[in-house]
């Protein structure tokens, strides 16, 4: 499945050249994970509310083609619907948005900074519901430069949302250039315990057994007084190796070379690609 997403990836970046394959790849195991391993949901009806499941929240909006894929090839609406990637009255949006009514989107996301808070607000909102569920939510290393990610940090500590398991992707990479080059993060896990948050280390965050574990571990230490945070460390780019490790692939669409050579690193499936 994951070598199956990172096709889809690069064929619907390429297809219309744009979108942000870097991230996407780089987070392929996370989605995976989540939806086919870790988080109880319903497919069909999609409900907004999402009262007596999972729900997740995606902050770096830009990762939408991962997202699209996995929700496709997870049966929330049909696979050949990735052949509209951010085309004209498409519902698959460059980030995404609610008002075309795709199944899986509960926010509009993509001005970074705002995931985390709407992630909060629906924690707390299962609590008073007596809904035993979870919440996740997925933000990006470079997002948290952004002064609104510590205050929701700050006030779900504070309020002991012990619903809720954000994960960082820690690639190291934002759109122009390193975080150390931009804005230096310091040190990620002594400030989120500073926080009063449960922090967990995943070093190896495209490896989809870790990934699994790291996430069953957090809901494990969930509902103790404190919110969950897993800093996942991965590569930009991963399964590509000429986009691995570098932001230039942060926002940039493959030419008709590089795709050809990019789908020969990432191995056919008996899953199939999507039809055009």
């Amino acid at each position: 499945m994951c070598a199956q997403v990172r096709r889809d990836i690069v064929r619907m970046v390429y297809g219309v050249q744009s979108g942000h394959p870097g991230g996407a790849l780089g987070c392929t195991e996370y989605f995976v994970a989540l939806y086919g391993n870790v988080m109880k949901y319903r497919r069909r009806p999609f409900r907004m509310e999402g009262k007596g499941e999972d729900m997740f929240f995606l902050s770096n909006g830009h990762l939408s083609a991962v997202w699209y894929s996995v929700l496709a090839r997870s049966g929330f609406f049909p696979v050949p619907e990735l052949s509209t990637f951010r085309k004209i009255n498409t519902r698959l949006q460059g980030h995404p948005a609610t008002h075309e009514g795709l199944p899986g989107i509960r926010i509009a996301s993509g001005s970074l900074g705002q995931g985390m808070s709407v992630a909060i607000g629906a924690a707390m909102a299962k609590r008073l519901d007596g809904d035993d569920r979870f919440v996740f939510c997925l933000t990006g290393d470079g997002e948290l430069q952004e002064g609104q990610c510590w205050e929701a940090i700050m006030y779900a500590a504070h309020n002991k949302v012990d619903n809720l398991i954000v994960t960082v992707d820690w690639n190291g990479q934002q759109i122009d250039g390193t975080n150390d080059q931009v804005l230096s993060l310091g040190d990620l896990p002594a400030k989120w315990k500073a926080f009063g948050w449960d922090v967990i280390r995943l070093k190896h965050g495209n490896d989809l057994a870790l990934v699994i574990a790291a996430l069953r571990k957090a809901k494990r230490r969930c509902k103790k007084g404190k919110p969950v945070v897993i800093l996942m460390e991965t590569e930009m780019g991963f399964g590509v190796d000429f986009m691995q490790g570098t932001h230039e692939w942060h926002g940039k669409a493959p030419n008709e070379a590089q795709f050809n050579e990019a789908m020969k690193q990432l191995p056919e499936t008996s899953f199939g690609d999507y039809w055009i």
